[in-house]
């Protein structure tokens, strides 16, 4: 099979995680066989970069706004493709399949993944949001099969009438690294630092594990924000403002590779405070690097985390119960934490697999072909 991905920034997966869910299956449909094409944007991926792991990685325009970014490069993306002889033309993420109708209209077979409900992130304002909701309509009444990353989103759209199918997300093997990176560039020794892992996004409240932090004031205990902006960078500069000159907090930007290994097998805590996501792959790869995790309890993360079974929520409405919690698990005893962790790991090894969802993805599209022929 000829398969397009559109949606995306770009792979190899520098931050983002549709881009590390396209750069995952991309590179398992490669191996077995089909022909794969990623679109992706310049100040992403790098221009001269057009193979990656045998997807050819097809750069289209665009105009690099909070609000034309996408916008302009699903468009740009939605022509080009027409004339390439792909068989599946597949939409990741809610507004770049605004477009997906492009295609459709000129006979492809088109599938649509919804990552999240992305009109209820913090960023957007009101015309947005407008015009996330119409992209969310068209995604679903347009596409040939809609597709969907986690349970929750799941019941909701079949609650209202919808066929779709439930394709999770993955996570690959963890690589357990000493910390070497770590202690030159920030000091730390391991086990010594909480971890937040992801973009710097008002909807992911950064800001409240700042806040809960600086009010503990925990001695011997680090916070590492990892990541960066995502069309945010007033929310970034507001978050170092909260940090001010505090030499416990570091904010390392985003991270890959052999650091991104160090800060996940060495951390004492993750936590991701969320408000809304869709099923995050960052949750998924802390608990299959074993650290304790403490995630709001909105319905993507208890799809995962049981309440001090295998990791631990807090009431995600109330701001003083995320410091509350924090400061139970920094003094919870090294075996308790590493037994509920473990059932983490067990958990995401066993029901979280790449290719398992490749095995998914390929069924859609030999059904959506047969059924054209």
């Amino acid at each position: 099979m000829r398969i397009a991905f559109i949606g995306q920034k770009g792979i190899p997966a520098i931050f983002g995680g549709v881009e590390k869910h396209v750069e995952e299956l991309s590179t398992r449909l490669v191996a077995r066989g089909h022909e794969v094409a990623v679109y992706v944007r310049d100040w992403y991926t790098p221009k001269d970069l057009t193979i990656y792991q045998g997807s050819s990685l097809i750069h289209t325009p665009t105009v690099k706004t909070k609000h034309l970014d996408a916008f302009v490069h699903s468009l740009s993306s939605s022509l080009h493709c027409l004339f390439q002889g792909y068989d599946i033309i597949h939409y990741h993420a809610i507004g770049p399949s605004f477009f997906s109708w492009v295609p459709r209209l000129f006979g492809k077979r088109v599938v649509v993944t919804i990552h999240r409900f992305d009109y209820d992130a913090a960023k957007w304002g009101h015309i947005a949001r407008l015009f996330l909701k119409a992209s969310e309509k068209v995604a679903i009444r347009v596409s040939h099969h809609t597709i969907v990353v986690a349970k929750h989103q799941y019941d909701f759209y079949l609650a209202q009438g919808h066929d779709l199918s439930f394709v999770k997300n993955g996570v690959t093997a963890p690589k357990f690294t000493q910390p070497e990176k770590i202690v030159s560039k920030f000091g730390l020794k391991g086990k010594d630092y909480i971890l937040f892992l992801g973009r710097l996004v008002p909807e992911k409240r950064i800001d409240w594990l700042l806040d809960s932090f600086l009010k503990m004031n925990p001695k011997g205990i680090k916070l590492v924000i990892a990541g960066g902006s995502s069309a945010t960078d007033k929310y970034v500069d507001s978050l170092r403002r909260q940090a001010g000159d505090n030499p416990n907090i570091i904010f390392t930007g985003y991270v890959t590779g052999r650091l991104k290994a160090e800060l996940l097998s060495n951390a004492r805590l993750f936590v991701i405070p969320s408000a809304v996501e869709g099923l995050p792959i960052t949750l998924l790869e802390a608990m299959g690097y074993s650290i304790p995790c403490l995630a709001s309890d909105i319905p993507p993360h208890k799809e995962v985390i049981t309440d001090d079974v295998n990791g631990f929520l807090f009431d995600h409405d109330k701001q003083e119960d995320l410091l509350l919690v924090i400061e139970k698990l920094l003094s919870m005893s090294e075996s308790k934490l590493n037994e509920i962790s473990g059932f983490a790991r067990e958990l995401v090894a066993s029901n979280y697999d790449w290719d398992d969802a490749v095995d998914k993805l390929e069924g859609i599209y030999r059904d959506l072909l047969s059924r054209r022929r």
